[in-house]
């Protein structure tokens, strides 16, 4: 969708952990989230909007999903995206290392068909 400002506004949809894991993880335990995200990073901010294109869903990711009180440790804090490992393309960037089209590797929010995660600046 095309907003009046000529912002490029889309669908983004996420795998939310509802609430902490007991047990093998349930499909009650999470809940998807569809919002809408702008396309559009600010000028000269360094920020970088990555489309996934592959999501891993790993064993490890289970132990995230139980509180801990080990500072060495995270946890997916209930009402926040999944993480895990994943590929995108860089759909915006001002970040002069990552140009449109290029593709990238790392950690990133789970989400299905459709998710765009936005990196702002880093200080």
């Amino acid at each position: 969708m095309v907003t009046k400002n000529g912002e490029v506004v889309v669908s983004n949809k996420q795998i939310i952990l509802k609430n902490f894991v007991n047990g093998f993880p349930k499909e009650s335990d999470m809940y998807l989230k569809t919002d809408s995200i702008s396309l559009k990073v600010e000028q000269g901010s360094n920020a970088v909007i990555i489309k996934n294109l592959y999501l891993s869903c790993d064993p490890y990711m289970r132990i995230h999903m139980t509180p801990t009180d080990d500072p060495n440790f995270t946890t997916y804090p209930p009402g926040s995206p999944i993480q895990g490992f994943g590929v995108g393309k860089v759909v915006e960037s001002e970040y002069p290392e990552l140009k449109k089209g290029d593709l990238v590797w790392g950690v990133t929010g789970f989400g299905v068909r459709k998710h765009f995660s936005f990196f702002p600046r880093r200080h």
